[in-house]
């Protein structure tokens, strides 16, 4: 794309001169506009095909980009000299046909103080993650239960809208506060201020003492919405709601007995992240069962990068497209044109125009309507990128991620521009190939 952005001004800068400096070049430039504006209808169907993918170019580019750009950023968000170990329940675990069970599985304690021996880790955070209805009053909402260690909020790049996080003497003295993300403290709280106000999880109280900003979905702290999680102190989390989690689905009743759902950790330098991740997987192999996934942001915003790159080009080809049967478009016109304009050309010819005046008249022609068309498409594909943002997001309540870039509407024009000089090559040496004495007996 970069060769693309360079070598157009170099084009336009040809076509000006080629045009608006060189007096046959001037005179050609003002025929072709007299000859398109007397057929206005077909000139427009004739761009029709360049218009649209430019306008597709331009937008696909955007709203890929845009795509891209955000899942790029749910990665960097993990953090680059991050890695998190999750605690994933085995298989023969979840087919149990047990009506009454207890699952044991996943990170331990003692793992966290074997993990914590690494030299190159810089910090760690624990975390106990379990579903649990947070309720204010007579309105419950399905959420889930996030108890770590105040070194959360640094770790995960998240910060607090309103009010504070927890702390070490919540954590120390088994305060009983909490704090909600975005969309819960909405749902349980409306117009109200949280702060300092109570929400009952499971048959105890906490007292909110914190609201998230909104982040997005996914992330570093699994799959579900994190803001609608409830976060407390470790330790407050062990007494309150001991070390099994019991579940009841279908009439049966089970339980889990998880230490720690996932602990996230900082490795002091980038080029330490994956042989870091590698001693990880070596420490926990004393798992009898694959109760364990180790997860290296790095790997994925490497090969998202790499995606991103592949995506860009299939989204240029596929548009192109559309140019190239414009392309088509306009020779097929051309060449009816040539047709329709045999007389005139024997006429010119006859008044002692060269073959290389027609070839340029003809030309000059078709690069004005490509040119012209790019322009059109251009500016149709950023209404696009402007409108349907918009209008996304408010019919749909979600908004559709857009990024231009000078690369991708410099590249739609001198494609169009080229599309011009390529598909009115052979038109305009048809035209100029004729013979005058036939050209003038044309009816």
């Amino acid at each position: 794309m970069t060769l693309v952005s360079l070598a157009t001004p170099a084009l336009l800068v040809f076509l000006f001169l080629s045009i608006g400096l060189w007096d046959k070049g001037r005179r050609g430039f003002v025929l072709a506009i007299r000859s398109l504006w007397l057929h206005r209808m077909r000139a427009f169907l004739s761009v029709l095909g360049i218009i649209i993918g430019t306008a597709a170019v331009i937008a696909l580019m955007a709203f890929g980009e845009g795509s891209m750009q955000d899942a790029l950023e749910d990665i960097r968000r993990m953090g680059a000299n991050n890695i998190m170990v999750r605690s994933i329940k085995p298989t023969e675990t979840a087919n149990t046909s047990q009506r009454s069970w207890v699952a044991i599985y996943g990170l331990t304690f003692a793992d966290f103080e074997k993990i914590a021996t690494i030299p190159c880790i810089s910090r760690m955070v624990p975390m106990r993650i379990f579903p649990q209805e947070a309720r204010r009053g007579y309105r419950g909402v399905n959420s889930r239960v996030v108890a770590t260690i105040p070194e959360f909020l640094d770790i995960h790049n998240l910060d607090v809208k309103i009010g504070r996080f927890i702390n070490g003497d919540d954590d120390f003295h088994l305060r009983n506060v909490a704090v909600l993300g975005s969309k819960l403290a909405s749902r349980l709280f409306s117009f109200e201020d949280p702060i300092g106000k109570e929400i009952q999880l499971g048959t105890f109280y906490y007292r909110v003492v914190g609201i998230l900003k909104e982040h997005s979905q996914g992330g570093s702290i699994g799959s579900e919405d994190p803001n609608l999680d409830v976060i407390i102190p470790m330790n407050t989390a062990k007494v309150r709601f001991g070390e099994k989690i019991f579940q009841r689905t279908s009439g049966s009743r089970s339980a889990e007995k998880v230490d720690i759902s996932q602990i996230t950790l900082s490795v002091t330098d980038i080029d330490k992240v994956r042989p870091t991740g590698d001693i990880i997987r070596r420490i926990l192999e004393t798992h009898t069962k694959q109760d364990f996934t180790v997860s290296i942001p790095l790997d994925r915003l490497e090969e998202a990068e790499r995606a991103k790159e592949r995506y860009k080009l299939l989204l240029v080809l596929i548009a192109s497209i559309s140019l190239v049967v414009g392309g088509i478009g306009i020779m097929n016109i051309m060449l009816a044109t040539v047709t329709e304009r045999t007389r005139e050309i024997g006429i010119r010819r006859a008044l002692g125009a060269k073959q290389r005046d027609i070839t340029l008249q003809f030309l000059i022609e078709a690069v004005v309507q490509t040119s012209l068309g790019g322009l059109l498409g251009i500016g149709l594909g950023l209404g696009m990128v402007l409108a349907l943002p918009w209008i996304t997001e408010t019919f749909l309540a979600t908004r559709l991620p857009s990024k231009v870039h000078f690369d991708s509407i410099s590249w739609s024009l001198a494609t169009a521009v080229g599309v011009g000089l390529i598909f009115g090559i052979y038109p305009s040496r048809r035209a100029a190939l004729m013979d005058p004495i036939e050209a003038l007996r044309h009816v």
